[in-house]
């Protein structure tokens, strides 16, 4: 997050998803995701955080990225460990 201010760091990262979609770069775009899902779930909207997740996960698994798969199945693990769902998080 930019300096403790969501919504710039929301703004910032919408930005970039379109300029690394144009550029096809598909591990720019799903860190830039799982960035949203961070920013999301830190301020209390996991729902979106999961969305978010979700994206990144199938663009890290898409251009074979281990480790951005990795940090984003963490993630996913955390934000539905937060709301409850613990099968989910052992998933």
């Amino acid at each position: 997050m930019i300096l403790g201010k969501p919504k710039v760091a929301i703004e910032a990262d919408e930005q970039a998803l379109p300029l690394y979609r144009t550029v096809e770069d598909g591990s720019g775009e799903a860190t830039t995701l799982n960035n949203l899902g961070l920013v999301h779930h830190s301020i209390g909207q996991p729902q979106r955080a999961i969305a978010y997740y979700e994206q990144a996960l199938s663009l890290h698994r898409a251009v074979e990225d281990r480790g951005g798969e990795a940090v984003t199945l963490t993630n996913l693990g955390t934000v539905y460990y937060s709301i409850g769902e613990v099968q989910e998080a052992i998933k």
